[in-house]
């Protein structure tokens, strides 16, 4: 078994599509659904999602909730956590060596944690 893909709400639908546009531009990822409720991006490996809650309560970000992105550099981990900030991110943790990984830790619009992080440190 293996996780294929990853869902966050948002209450923003537009600002969050904007958010992950620009920060998954030069990565592997690529849109491949923006209709309704929801936006997907995806690779051969994985899905990522946002979407507006079925139940059309608000969207809330989980206490303890976090997405990792494994990325292959140092250097893709921090233009990735600066570019994050760049696009109206909070930074959670600056890139540093924890638990013998290279990571890095921000919040989206929605306030949702993503890692940023690499074995190649």
């Amino acid at each position: 078994m293996k996780m294929n893909y990853f869902v966050f709400g948002t209450n923003n639908k537009k600002k969050a599509v904007a958010f992950y546009d620009e920060l998954f531009d030069g990565c592997e990822l690529n849109k491949i659904h923006d209709q309704g409720r929801m936006t997907l991006w995806g690779n051969k490996e994985f899905t990522f999602a946002i979407a507006e809650p079925f139940d059309e309560n608000p969207a809330s970000n989980g206490n303890g909730t976090m997405l990792g992105f494994q990325v292959d550099s140092i250097e893709k981990v921090n233009r990735l956590h600066n570019k994050a900030l760049d696009l109206g991110g909070m930074s959670e943790g600056e890139p540093r060596i924890r638990s013998n990984m290279y990571s890095a830790y921000v919040r989206d619009l929605d306030k949702n944690k993503i890692c940023f992080y690499t074995s190649n440190a």
